[in-house]
């Protein structure tokens, strides 16, 4: 079926879930999580297929190492990865709708590569730029994790050290709770975000791209 919108019940249930986060309650509610979460972000996804293929993280938390012991989380999250290196997010919550694209966390091979663009003075300016650009537009910037100073031989006083502090750069659209979220204006909203974020994540394929690191060495940095 085509994507109509997130109904009341997406919102709802992650709000009863925050109350009692059990797997009584899950199982009790477990059909209203398919018909009303699940089923609307794979219709969705399938929607911004140009932008896929998406994939749709599982509910379960991974609670072996941490402290917090609640087994579901609190929200529904679909990610892909386009040719050229960039990731475009969406996340569902009871507070409304969050997206993302760009590069989250950076391997040791890409974060190298992100580093030198920074630090050299014509690519480093365009991105400064463009960065500033899309925070004009009301879009914020990120990533998964920064230093708390200068990465290693680089001046504290670089003119762009904020940049090369970051251990990524990702562009976000954050949306409370609204109407428009339960009809089609989801899709519209979302490419919209992506759209204005589009000049960040072509400089981040044409200067980072992929990491081509083997998985057990991409984040020894």
């Amino acid at each position: 079926m085509a994507f109509t919108g997130f109904p009341h019940e997406a919102f709802a249930f992650y709000e009863r879930l925050a109350a009692d986060n059990s797997r009584t309650f899950w199982l009790a509610n477990k059909a209203v999580f398919e018909a009303a979460v699940r089923t609307p972000m794979v219709e969705l996804t399938e929607t911004l297929g140009d932008h896929g293929p998406f994939h749709i993280f599982r509910p379960n938390r991974d609670v072996r190492f941490a402290k917090d012991k609640t087994p579901y989380k609190d929200h529904m999250g679909a990610y892909s990865e386009s040719e050229g290196g960039a990731g475009y997010y969406i996340h569902l919550g009871a507070s409304g709708i969050l997206t993302g694209c760009g590069y989250y966390d950076m391997a040791a091979d890409q974060l190298e590569r992100f580093r030198a663009a920074v630090d050299a003075s014509a690519t480093g300016e365009d991105i400064a730029a463009k960065c500033a650009a899309v925070a004009r537009q009301g879009l914020r910037l990120g990533a998964m994790s920064e230093l708390k100073t200068a990465p290693r031989g680089y001046p504290k006083d670089h003119p762009r050290i904020e940049l090369l502090r970051r251990k990524g750069l990702i562009v976000t659209q954050e949306w409370p709770l609204a109407k428009w979220m339960h009809t089609k204006q989801v899709v519209t909203r979302i490419r919209g975000a992506w759209s204005a974020a589009d000049e960040v994540t072509e400089w981040l394929d044409t200067h980072v791209g992929p990491s081509t690191l083997p998985p057990g060495d991409a984040y020894d940095r």
